[in-house]
C-alpha cells in the first residue's frame, strides 16, 4: 500500500485526485498508476485502468490470473468492471469511496455473482495507513473546493 501512495502523491503533484495503485504478481509489481484524466484529457485515466494497462502489456496478456490490486481509494465502477475483465484476484484498498465505491460502499460489482469473475476485495488492515489515504483524498478535495470559492 505504500508504493499506491508513493503514486497517489504523484497525483496530487500534478493536481489530479490523489489516487495510486499498484499491481503485484509473486510479489512483484508488475504495474503502476496513478491518476491522469485531467493531464491526459481522459475520464478513464483512473489510477487503476493506468496499472491494468500496465501490467498486461508487461504480461502480454490482458488476464491478470493471480494478481492484486493495491489501490489508495476504493475502485469506481469503471474501474471495478475492469478489474473483473481482467480476472484480478485481490483488491486492497485504503479508505472506502463513500460516494462512488464499486467494492462494497456504493456498489457490490467485484463480488456480483451474476458476473463471469468475482473478485476478493477488502479494507487494508493497517488503520494508519488506511487514515493517511482517506487524508490524502479529503484534504485535496477540501483544498479544492476552497479555491473554487
Amino acid at each position: 500500500m505504500q508504493q499506491a501512495l508513493k503514486e497517489a502523491v504523484k497525483a496530487q503533484k500534478i493536481f489530479e485526485i490523489p489516487v495510486g495503485a499498484v499491481i503485484v504478481k509473486n510479489n512483484k509489481i508488475i504495474g503502476r498508476g496513478f491518476n491522469k484524466c485531467i493531464t491526459l484529457s481522459d475520464p478513464t485515466a483512473h489510477a487503476e485502468i493506468i496499472a491494468l494497462r500496465k501490467s498486461a502489456k508487461k504480461l502480454n496478456n490482458y488476464r491478470l490470473i493471480d494478481c492484486s490490486l493495491y489501490v489508495t481509494i476504493e475502485p469506481c465502477p469503471m474501474c471495478a468492471g475492469a478489474l473483473v475483465n481482467a480476472r484480478i484476484k485481490k483488491i486492497i484498498f485504503g479508505a472506502c469511496n463513500v460516494k462512488a465505491g464499486a467494492c462494497k460502499s456504493v456498489f457490490k460489482i467485484t463480488n456480483n455473482k451474476k458476473l463471469n469473475h468475482q473478485i476478493e476485495a477488502t479494507l487494508g488492515k493497517a488503520k494508519h495507513v488506511n487514515i493517511e489515504c482517506a487524508n490524502l483524498i479529503n484534504f485535496f478535495l477540501k483544498e479544492k473546493r476552497q479555491y473554487k470559492k
